[in-house]
């Protein structure tokens, strides 16, 4: 494992998105840790494009969830300033964080997922998959705007919400089953985990409660799958992972169709939450502890990007 003693990691937090809160939560679990592991750890709090990070910094830790953070602007600040960064590139954050350009992506690919519309919010459009229909901003993350549409009422009320995130929205056919996520770091996947809200779908509430007061949600890592379709899970994961050309690290959302037991990718979070009761971590934690998965984040973003550690 890469040595952090006395190296000056810059944090980056916070945002201008919507995620900001959940974002700051995680930088300060990941600054504890690399502060364990010895690091000198300065905290960035960003607003946006001016922010600053010091000139002598070993690399900054990109912990900005969504819209700035996950989408490729701070990566191209970062390289327009030649400070070496963790995590996914420019170009493909800015794929994975748009759920069209990535589900564009995984039917080149092959990669199973689910039946899709970019629903027109401005001309009068129809939609052409049959109810239930999941409905969701293209660019946004924790599941902010997400709505499971039953009936055509659902839906009406859920184009609503729509317009205000943008003139177009992503329906999806609503796949029936358990919700699964599946870590990936470097060329290893990690543990399935079997995500299960107590009540409703896993939203903003049920992801974390401690920001909303309310929800709930149960998690079983490993997931408790047979063998068979433990490995078909982690394997369009996988391929998920490589048809976007993801680097470093990851998190895959999957959904298991209960009538068959098939996998259907949803998508990729190139940074996904990182406080020590994230999924990320829950998935390492099986062999891995929370400074170590730190530093390999660290130690393969460095790798990728062929900057050898000094």
């Amino acid at each position: 494992m890469i040595s952090l003693t006395g190296k000056k990691i810059a944090v980056l937090m916070g945002g201008p998105g919507s995620e900001r809160k959940i974002s700051e939560k995680t930088a300060e679990g990941v600054a504890e840790a690399l502060q364990s592991l010895g690091a000198e750890v300065v905290l960035v709090d960003v607003h946006g494009p001016d922010f600053e990070v010091p000139g002598d910094v070993f690399i900054a830790v990109n912990m900005i969830h969504g819209t700035f953070g996950e989408d490729g602007q701070v990566q191209a600040i970062l390289e327009q300033r030649g400070i070496p960064y963790t995590g996914a590139g420019v170009g493909k954050s800015r794929i994975a964080f748009d759920k069209n350009l990535s589900k564009a992506g995984f039917i080149a690919a092959g990669v199973p997922t689910p039946r899709s519309q970019i629903f027109d919010l401005v001309g009068k459009d129809t939609l052409r998959i049959d109810l239930p229909v999941v409905v969701k901003p293209p660019c946004e993350g924790s599941s902010v705007g997400v709505h499971i549409c039953r009936t055509q009422a659902d839906f009406d009320k859920a184009l609503e919400d729509a317009r205000n995130f943008g003139s177009t929205t992503l329906v999806e056919e609503f796949i029936e089953g358990p919700e699964l996520t599946v870590g990936i770091l470097g060329d290893q996947v990690l543990p399935v985990i079997h995500i299960m809200p107590v009540d409703g779908f896993y939203d903003m509430n049920n992801k974390y409660p401690w920001l909303t007061g309310s929800g709930k949600s149960n998690y079983v890592c490993p997931a408790e799958l047979d063998e068979a379709t433990t490995r078909r899970v982690q394997a369009v994961s996988m391929a998920a992972f490589k048809a976007l050309g993801v680097e470093v690290y990851g998190r895959v959302d999957v959904m298991l169709r209960e009538s068959d037991k098939e996998p259907f990718v949803l998508e990729i979070n190139t940074i996904p939450g990182m406080t020590p009761t994230s999924l990320l971590p829950k998935a390492a934690a099986v062999g891995i502890t929370y400074p170590e998965l730190c530093a390999q984040i660290i130690e393969l973003s460095l790798f990728r990007r062929d900057i050898e550690p000094v």
